[in-house]
Order: structure tokens, then sequence, then C-alpha cells
């Protein structure tokens, strides 16, 4: 089994939902189809490491998704999951089309400016409710929000571990 923390994270399971086992969980991504045709996922097991969990059901239940786990058949099994996040290896990702990222490849690049001074690390992306996410970069001013658009990243380089901005104006200028 992988270890929990080189899996990629796809969701967080919220609260059992029903009588039967199933649990509600919120996803982690703005992909429609990944959870419906998801067939396992790994949850944290003691000690860094992982177990299996296989996906026999999924329906939409609002913003969330609902999932039958095999071997999970009471609520108080879907409760000893509340709050467990789920992971899939990154070789189970979709391609995505040129030009598109998943968050967690983002995490972690330098971030630099037009002359190539340093800004920062992205330590996370942000939603943010609309259309643009966030870039929250920490540099040695402490923490800078960027939005992750076209008119400020002016490309990402995820073999050199760079991503080019245009400073904002409201970032100082060393």
């Amino acid at each position: 089994m992988p270890a929990f923390a080189d899996l990629v994270l796809v969701g967080r399971v919220v609260k059992p939902q029903g009588r039967k086992g199933e649990v509600k969980v919120e996803p982690y991504t703005d992909r429609e189809n990944r959870f419906p045709r998801l067939a396992r996922a790994f949850v944290p097991a003691p000690g860094g490491g992982s177990r299996e969990v296989e996906i026999e059901g999924c329906w939409p239940h609002k913003d969330h998704f609902v999932l039958k786990l095999r071997g999970v058949d009471s609520i108080t099994q879907a409760e000893a999951l509340r709050d467990a996040e789920l992971g899939i290896p990154e070789s189970e990702l979709e391609t995505l089309p040129p030009g598109s990222y998943y968050y967690h490849q983002l995490s972690g690049l330098e971030v630099v400016d037009e002359r190539g001074a340093l800004l920062g690390t992205v330590a996370s992306v942000m939603e943010t409710g609309a259309e643009t996410r966030v870039l929250v970069v920490q540099g040695p001013r402490g923490e800078t929000l960027l939005p992750f658009a076209e008119e400020f990243v002016r490309s990402v380089d995820l073999v050199h571990g760079v991503l080019a901005v245009v400073r904002p104006e409201y970032v100082d200028a060393d």
C-alpha cells in the first residue's frame, strides 16, 4: 500500500449518510466525473500508511457525493470514517489539457516576477467562489495572494518548479 502522504487528495468524508454504511463526501475536485468513475480510493492507516477502500456505488447529493464502500455496512462503521480524507495515486489522475494544472502540482513552486526576483513559494490554491482561483504565496515579507489568471501568470514550469508572474502593483519591489 502506498504511503498516504504520497497520494493525491480527492475528497473528505463529511459524515455517515443513511443507515446502511454510506458516507457523504466533500469533493476536492471540480471534475464532476471523478467520483462516479472511481472504483477505489485510499484512507489513512496507522503509521502514515494507507488502506484501500473499494467503492461499490456513488451518487450525487447536493454539492457532495454519497459513496457506498465495500464492507462498510452500518452507521457505526461509516462514523469511523468521519473526516477521513480520500486519496488516489497520481498515476490514476486524468490527463489535463495544456495550460491546466492540478492544485498539488502548483504547491511548492517558486514564484518569480518578470525580472526573475523571487516572490515566494506557492503554499496553496484558494477557491474564492469566483471563476479565478487565488495562489497563496509565502515569501520573505509574509503571505501574498495572487490571482491564478492569464493577466498575472506568464508561465508554469513544473519540470523546474517555477511559476513566473507579473508582479502586481500591491507587491513592493525589492
